[in-house]
């Protein structure tokens, strides 16, 4: 059984409130392409804001994908601020380096890095990030979490996508792999006394938490 139309358009009115240009229209046409599935338009809205409220001059993203969320994240953060973004996928940030090229990025405002996630975080320095976004294997996610609080400062946020996962999170019957890691990872987030965490119902969901040790 489908959402009720009345919430349905509800969702299309949030997603559509601030529209996206020509640079992020063409990074979803590449996703497309190469069958990425990237962050909401509300959802990038939501990365620009966060990372606007923090005043965000460091940034860590796990899933590079085509530099949709890269993007959002960047128009949010300082203007001398770099995102360092993370992808096993080499062609993904061929595309992600021409959407931020197409939306006039300095290429010294972001640094993408080919590989692992849980094998590249580990050489980040720890407390050096004001803002850590994971959207990457969502089976690693609770690995993420650890290595987040371990790079973030003290008043900076760590932000997961997909965090309803096409709504089989609330699912009780659902017990693939991915939503169980999801599962977990949001209990992790609820029940640490360090984070001050919010679940959002834009896009697929996003889970935002404040790091205050």
């Amino acid at each position: 059984m489908g959402a009720p139309a009345g919430m349905l358009a509800t969702r299309d009115y949030v997603e559509s409130y601030l529209p996206e240009d020509a640079p992020l229209h063409a990074a979803r046409a590449r996703a497309a392409e190469l069958g990425c599935r990237p962050i909401s338009p509300a959802g990038g809205a939501t990365l620009r804001f966060v990372a606007s409220l923090i005043a965000a001059k460091s940034v860590v993203e796990l899933g590079t994908g085509t530099g949709v969320s890269g993007l959002w994240l960047l128009r949010g953060m300082r203007e001398d601020g770099v995102l360092t973004s993370v992808d096993t996928e080499s062609e993904h940030q061929r595309a992600a380096r021409q959407t931020f090229t197409d939306a006039g990025v300095a290429a010294g405002r972001y640094r993408l890095i080919s590989g692992a996630a849980l094998d590249v975080l580990p050489r980040l320095t720890d407390g050096a990030y004001d803002l850590v976004f994971c959207d990457a294997a969502k089976t690693e996610y609770t690995d993420y979490l650890v290595e987040a609080l371990r790079l973030l400062r003290p008043g900076g946020l760590v932000v997961f996508d997909n965090m309803l996962w096409h709504d089989r999170v609330a699912d009780a019957a659902a017990r693939d792999p991915d939503t169980v890691a999801i599962r977990d990872t949001g209990r992790q987030v609820r029940d640490n006394d360090d984070l001050v965490p919010v679940l959002l119902n834009v896009g697929d969901g996003l889970l935002a938490a404040l790091y205050r040790p």
